[in-house]
């Protein structure tokens, strides 16, 4: 069925905004090849012991599959996918600044504090304070911040803000004044004269190279470490089967992003949050695989089902506010569900 609906998923699934009046362009980050190879490896070989769901040998099995894909595909347009980005982008505002600290974390987080629970503790990455890496994508709005990065204090002993409001393309200027700092750029700079501190009070980026990565943004050390540990050169070097065997995703995290080779690991990385964190919820008695069956074999009628994963995805439970504030974009995230399953069953 995906295989006969492969140009309409990318034409008119997989869009991004062009900030144009409106005006949706099919995405050049996320294509269906990409998407197809992801699903293959997550549910074919998995990680671990998990592997994507497609449903079971019943009648409206394949149906209870499609309906699996269309939560996750909707959740990715919402997340990543209408912003034709990989990489984290830089959004957290701070006294009307955008801190170049917030590659360590935004809205107060702290994402090389993003540990495994003491059963998985061994699983998760170390942090390396000389890493240094340069996000591959970034937001492409009039003055967007420029890629996320991170690197040793001894070389950059702190960090200042983007400024979106430096009019940086002035040809007549003496000497010309260009936007250089990354492609397609159309406004803003850096302003590094003084440290400014991120929501959390970060002004160095030391160690704050995990940033969210993928269609789902994977995001700290913990879950870096698991893709390692079960897919990539750790799962090699300790003698388990691996699917990555010369990928470190604990040393080069921005593989997920910037891998010519493997265009699929942005996918992958999606699924395996899916996987763990969707697939195997259950919290106050909702269960994600039973509440998935149900809402098939009851004639996918509703949004209870739809807004429940929104939930989990946006804010971590099914039923928000749960503490964390009501979800963002929960009518988009519905309204994307049900255009997926009218391109998958119509």
């Amino acid at each position: 069925i995906l295989e006969r609906k492969k140009s309409r998923i990318d034409s008119e699934l997989f869009l991004y905004d062009s900030g144009t009046w409106g005006e949706y362009l099919e995405s050049t980050v996320y294509r269906y090849r990409g998407f197809r190879d992801g699903l293959e490896v997550m549910h074919e070989e998995g990680v671990g012991d998990s592997f994507f769901y497609l449903g079971d040998g019943s009648d409206i099995g394949y149906k209870i599959g499609l309906v699996n894909i269309a939560a996750f595909i909707a959740q990715s347009m919402k997340e990543t996918i209408k912003y034709d980005v990989c990489d984290e982008n830089s959004w957290d505002m701070v006294d009307s600044k955008y801190p170049l600290s917030n590659s360590c974390g935004q809205l107060g987080q702290s994402y090389q504090d993003y540990h495994c629970p003491e059963n998985e503790k061994h699983m998760e990455c170390p942090v390396d304070p000389n890493m240094k890496i340069t996000a591959t994508t970034h937001a492409k709005w009039y003055g967007a911040p420029a890629p996320l990065f991170c690197g040793p204090k001894k070389e950059i002993p702190y960090t200042g803000f983007w400024d979106y409001t430096i009019h940086c393309d002035n040809v007549w200027a003496d000497p010309p004044e260009y936007c250089d700092v990354y492609e397609g750029q159309k406004g803003g700079g850096f302003d590094s004269t003084s440290p400014v501190k991120n929501s959390a009070g970060r002004t160095d980026v030391e160690g704050c190279c995990w940033w969210g990565r993928g269609v789902i943004q994977t995001t700290g050390v913990c879950n870096f470490g698991k893709l390692n540990y079960f897919l990539g050169a750790r799962a090699a070097k300790e003698g388990r089967p691996s699917r990555y065997p010369s990928i470190d995703f604990c040393k080069t995290p921005d593989a997920i992003c910037a891998s010519k080779e493997h265009q699929e690991l942005k996918w992958v990385a999606g699924f395996f949050y899916w996987v763990n964190s969707l697939q195997s919820y259950k919290s106050g008695g909702w269960d994600y695989t039973t509440e998935l069956h149900k809402f098939v074999e009851n004639g996918m009628v509703g949004d209870a089902f739809i807004n429940a994963v929104s939930g989990i995805v946006n804010r971590g439970c099914h039923n928000p506010p749960c503490g964390t504030g009501p979800v963002d974009g929960g009518a988009e995230r519905s309204a994307n569900f049900r255009k997926v399953l009218s391109v998958f069953l119509e």
